[in-house]
């Protein structure tokens, strides 16, 4: 659970970026659940400081260990503000999308070969805290690609 071990070595502020990336009219995407876990009613959640929420979210995300919840907020997150990574990451290792959007990713899994040039190409562009991310989903998505596994790995050891 890759998604899950990323998860627990973020800090506090990387964590309230992606939630306040997420917002919706100054809602961010688990204050319902933050809002039932401290008896407020949904809509007077607002008035607790984000950050605030932002620490009890990833509180509740790391004690349910829910890797699709992690996979689908940190996938969000990229896609909304990092799409040009996800899409450079998948051309670059010949993984088939339309637009981001993967379809069996069984049969659709980026080439072995390609991995390691592709990250390095990312690193020049993107924040590396950015690129470590989307490998924790890209190991979570393909964990059969060995050379995904070894990337993250690295890269989880050294900011641990």
């Amino acid at each position: 659970m890759q998604v899950i071990d990323e998860l627990r070595r973020m800090g506090p502020e990387r964590f309230l970026t992606i939630y306040e990336a997420l917002a919706q009219d100054g809602f961010g995407p688990l204050d319902g659940e933050v809002a039932k876990a401290m008896r407020f009613r949904p809509h007077a959640i607002k008035k607790l400081p984000m950050a605030q929420r932002a620490r009890r979210a990833k509180g509740i995300m790391e004690r349910s260990a829910n890797a699709e919840l992690c996979y689908e907020i940190f996938g969000s997150f990229l896609f909304k503000m990092r799409k040009d990574l996800v899409l450079g990451f998948l051309d670059a290792t010949g993984v088939e999308h339309d637009d981001g959007m993967i379809e069996n990713t069984e049969e659709n899994q980026p080439d072995p070969a390609k991995v390691v040039g592709a990250i390095a190409e990312l690193d020049g562009e993107f924040p590396a805290e950015d690129v470590t991310l989307y490998l924790s989903i890209c190991a979570e998505q393909w964990p059969a690609t060995t050379e995904i596994q070894e990337a993250w790995q690295g890269r989880a050891s050294v900011s641990s």
